[in-house]
């Protein structure tokens, strides 16, 4: 028996509503120029791993829990003394979204986790690196909904880096904007 999954509430918004609105308003002439996100990547850094190799392992499981998808153990690429370094040591986890998880979990960033941040008046507008691409940083891994309050060893942030086929910012901010994403003012 196949199983049929439904395409996610995010990725359907996008190819009804969004990319006319982006066709529209830059003017495409070939529907492969509108702007669509490429990927997700979720980082973490865990400096503390050097000591206690317990919490990458519980960065490992926390990561793989939001995304929905293991999550890898990176390593540092070269050794730096006055942090205790060497090259090669584990210090770090992350996970690269596609497809249909992507969506998913770009729907419980935007709906779910980012009105649970405290004090939280939108993101920055600014964050953009001049090719189309979005970096947002979080402070605390307890405002996904996947993660359960009483097993978490300390509260670690994260990076999360949404890459876009956008050429510019302006088409990758557009895009995102019509995606949910709550820019401050």
């Amino acid at each position: 028996m196949a199983v049929v999954s439904a395409m996610p509430q995010l990725k359907a918004r996008y190819l009804e509503k969004v990319r006319p609105e982006l066709a529209e308003e830059f003017g495409y002439d070939s529907s492969m120029r509108i702007p669509r996100v490429e990927k997700v990547i979720i980082s973490m850094g865990v400096g503390e791993a050097i000591q206690n190799k317990k919490l990458l392992d519980a960065a490992v499981a926390e990561l793989s829990a939001i995304a929905g998808q293991k999550a890898v153990k990176t390593k540092a690429k070269r050794s730096i003394a006055n942090f205790k370094v060497r090259e090669g040591m584990e210090i770090g986890t992350k996970v690269t979204l596609r497809g249909t998880r992507m969506y998913e979990f770009l729907e419980r960033l935007v709906n779910v986790a980012l009105p649970r941040v405290k004090d939280f008046r939108g993101v920055n507008p600014n964050a953009f690196d001049g090719h189309g691409n979005y970096s947002l940083g979080v402070t605390e891994q307890i405002i996904f909904p996947e993660i359960d309050y009483d097993r978490i060893e300390r509260i670690t942030g994260m990076n999360i880096a949404i890459v876009t086929t956008a050429e510019t910012d302006a088409e990758a901010k557009s895009l995102l904007a019509k995606l949910g994403m709550p820019f401050r003012a």
